[in-house]
C-alpha cells in the first residue's frame, strides 16, 4: 500500500529577523531559487527552527543529497514534530538515504500518529496489517485506519472498507464496506469507487440503500463516530 508524503501545519515562532530570513527563503523557494532558499534556511535550522529542518526536502532539489534531508528530519523528529517524524519514518520505510528499517520506520510513525498526524495514522495500519515492524495484528490496524479515516484520509477510508470486506479485524459486515469505499469513493478515490461497484454486486437493494444512508449520516458528521 501506498504510504504518505504529506506536509501540513505547524505553528511557527520566530523572533523579527528570523523571521524575515524565513520568508525571504520561502520566496526563494516558491520562485526556484533554491541556493538562496538555503542560504537563508540553514541558519534557522541550525538554531533548532525544527519547522526549518523538516521544511528542508527542497535540499534534494538544491544538489545537497538525500543524505542531508535525513539528517534535518532527525533533528526535526527528536524535537518532537510530527511533520519530521512522518517523513523520518518514510525514509527507513523505503531505505532512502539510510539502511532499510521497519523497526525504525514503525517507531516514527506511531510518535507522529500519536500527535494526531493522519498520514502516520494510516501508515501505522498499513505496518499493522501487514506485520512490518510489529507483529501483525489486524484489530490494531483497524484502530489506526479508523483515526485516519475520521479525520477524512480516503486512502485509510478504502483500507477499513476492505478490512471489512475481509473480516480482518473486524467482523465481515457489506453494508460497512459500501459506506466507506462510498465515502473514500465521494473523495475522488478511484479504487474506491471500482470497488463499491463490486461489492453491490454481492448485496441486496435494501442493504444497498442502508450502506448508502450510514454513508451521508457518517459524512455530515466529518466522518466521526461513523
Amino acid at each position: 500500500m501506498k504510504l504518505k508524503l504529506i506536509l501540513g501545519t505547524t505553528i511557527l515562532i520566530f523572533g523579527a529577523t528570523a523571521f524575515a530570513d524565513f520568508a525571504a527563503g520561502m520566496k526563494a523557494y516558491k520562485s526556484g531559487d533554491y541556493a538562496t532558499a538555503l542560504h537563508e534556511w540553514r541558519p534557522i535550522a541550525e538554531a533548532g527552527g525544527a519547522y526549518t529542518q523538516w521544511n528542508l526536502d527542497f535540499m534534494n532539489a538544491s544538489g545537497e543529497g538525500i543524505k542531508t534531508a535525513f539528517k534535518w528530519y532527525q533533528l526535526a523528529a527528536g524535537q518532537g514534530t510530527a511533520n519530521g517524524q512522518l517523513r523520518l519514518g518514510n525514509m527507513f520505510y523505503r531505505g532512502d538515504g539510510v539502511a532499510q528499517d521497519y523497526n525504525a520506520a514503525f517507531k516514527w510513525y506511531e510518535l507522529a500518529a500519536e500527535q494526531g498526524y493522519y498520514a502516520a495514522q494510516f501508515n501505522l495500519g498499513v505496518m499493522y496489517e501487514e506485520g512490518l515492524g510489529v507483529t501483525q495484528d489486524y484489530k490494531a490496524a483497524v484502530k489506526w485506519y479508523q483515526l485516519a479515516a475520521e479525520q477524512g484520509a480516503a486512502d485509510a477510508q478504502l483500507s477499513l472498507g476492505l478490512m471489512y470486506a475481509t473480516g480482518q479485524g473486524v467482523p465481515r459486515d457489506y453494508i460497512r464496506v459500501h459506506m466507506w469505499w462510498n465515502i473514500a469513493a465521494s473523495q475522488g478515490n478511484k479504487e474506491a469507487l471500482a470497488n463499491r461497484g463490486k461489492v453491490e454486486k454481492m448485496m441486496l437493494p435494501a442493504n444497498i440503500s442502508k450502506a448508502k444512508q450510514l454513508a451521508k449520516e457518517c459524512i455530515a458528521k466529518d466522518y466521526m463516530g461513523c
